[in-house]
C-alpha cells in the first residue's frame, strides 16, 4: 500500500497536536498554534503536509511557501524568525523492522517533496530538521544537499546536585550560593517578553545585525500555544530589569530560545537564569535542556560550561545555479 500525502484537512488539524506529541522528532514549533503564528509573521502560505498508510499516520512535514522577488520558495522552518528546527517528524515507525521502516520513511519524504514540487513549484527549497531526526538520506535522494549544524543539550535527569558538580568551576561558583539579596528571578508575562526581545534587538543593532523576532511574534506564539509551553524568565537587580530568557518546552525538553543578551551587571545574570530554568524544568520532570545552537565559537565558550552533550542537526537545500542569490538571502535572514 502506498503512502498518501495531503495538506492537512480540518479533521487532520483537529488531531495534529496529538501527532506532534507522539513523534520522537517533533518539538514545540511543530504544534498547530506555532505553525499558524509562523505563517502569519513570515508572510507565508502554510502547507501542513501529512502522510497516511491506509488510516495510519506515518509522518508530518510542515512546509511554508514564500515568494521573494517573484521567485517561489519552500521552507521548513520559514526564514527570518530564528526558529531553530522544524522539518519532517515521523510516526508509528518504532516497532517496524529496519528495512520496512526505511522504506516507509523514504516513501513519505518522496511523497512530500513530490507534493511540494507540484503545488508550490519552488526554485529554492530549504529544510532544517530537529536534531532527533537523524536519517537525512530520503531528503538527499530527492536532490537536497545536506549539511551539519550543532547544538548542545544538558541532561537534567541526573538531578540538580549531580548536575551542579559537572559545571565548570566558574559556573558552579557563580550559582552555588544562590542569588544575592538584591536580585530576583521569576517567570513573567507580556512585559517580560517585551523587555527580553527588546534587549536582544538592541544587542543585534549595536553589532549592525538584523533581528527578525518581534515582541508581537512571541506574544502571538504564547497566545496560540498550550499554557506553559512558552515561558519568559526575568532577572531583576534592585527591582530593575537585568536580563532574561524565553523558552519553549514539550514533555521531555525545554529549549533555550531567545535571550541571554550581554549585560553590565555585577553578577553573572545569565548563569543564574540558566540554572533557575534548569531547576524549574526538573520540577516538571523535564529531562533535557536544549541550549539551541553550538556553532558559534564565542557563544560556545559560555554554553559548554554546563557540561552539555553535543548534538547534530541537519540542513538540506535544493537550488539551481540561478538561485545562489536566494540561498545567500536566506542565510543572511535566518
Amino acid at each position: 500500500m502506498s503512502i498518501e500525502i495531503r495538506s492537512a484537512t480540518d479533521d487532520d488539524l483537529d488531531k495534529w497536536n496529538s501527532y506532534v506529541e507522539r513523534s520522537p522528532q517533533s518539538n514545540p514549533f511543530h504544534l498547530r498554534g506555532s505553525l499558524a503564528t509562523l505563517a502569519a509573521h513570515a508572510d507565508a502560505d502554510l502547507h501542513p503536509l501529512i502522510g497516511f498508510k491506509g488510516q495510519e499516520p506515518v509522518g508530518i512535514f510542515p512546509i511554508f511557501a514564500v515568494e521573494r522577488l517573484g521567485v517561489p520558495m519552500a521552507f521548513s522552518p520559514p526564514p527570518d524568525l530564528l526558529v531553530p528546527y522544524l522539518g519532517p517528524a515521523l510516526l508509528n515507525m518504532g516497532k517496524l523492522k529496519q528495512r520496512k521502516r526505511e522504506r516507509r520513511h523514504q516513501r513519505f519524504v518522496d511523497g512530500c517533496i513530490e507534493w511540494v514540487d507540484e503545488h508550490v513549484g519552488p526554485r529554492y527549497t530549504h529544510v532544517r530538521s530537529d536534531y532527533r531526526y537523524t536519517d537525512l538520506r530520503p531528503l538527499e535522494w530527492n536532490e537536497l544537499a545536506a549539511s551539519l549544524g550543532h547544538t548542545y543539550t544538558v541532561d537534567l535527569s541526573i538531578g540538580a546536585d549531580e548536575l551542579l558538580k559537572r559545571f565548570s568551576s566558574d559556573a558552579r561558583s557563580n550559582v552555588r550560593d544562590g542569588l544575592p539579596a538584591n536580585c530576583t528571578i521569576e517567570e513573567g508575562g507580556e512585559r517580560a517578553i517585551r523587555r527580553i526581545v527588546t534587549q536582544i534587538y538592541r544587542r543585534y543593532e549595536a553589532q549592525d545585525k538584523s533581528y527578525g523576532v518581534t515582541p508581537g511574534f512571541v506574544l502571538d506564539l504564547r497566545e496560540r500555544l498550550p499554557e506553559g509551553c512558552l515561558r519568559a524568565y526575568v532577572c531583576r537587580i534592585d527591582g530593575r530589569f537585568a536580563g532574561g530568557m524565553i523558552t519553549l518546552e514539550d514533555e521531555g525538553t525545554i529549549h533555550r530560545w531567545q535571550g541571554g543578551a550581554k549585560h553590565d551587571a555585577a553578577i553573572s545574570v545569565n548563569d543564574h537564569v540558566d540554572w533557575w530554568i534548569m531547576r524549574d524544568a526538573m520540577e516538571r520532570d523535564i529531562d533535557s535542556y536544549d541550549l539551541v545552537g553550538a556553532d558559534s565559537r564565542r557563544l560556545n565558550k559560555y554554553k559548554a560550561k554546563f557540561d552539555p552533550d553535543l548534538r547534530t542537526y541537519h540542513e538540506a537545500e535544493r537550488a539551481g545555479p540561478a538561485m545562489r542569490l536566494a540561498r545567500a538571502a536566506y542565510t543572511n535572514l535566518r
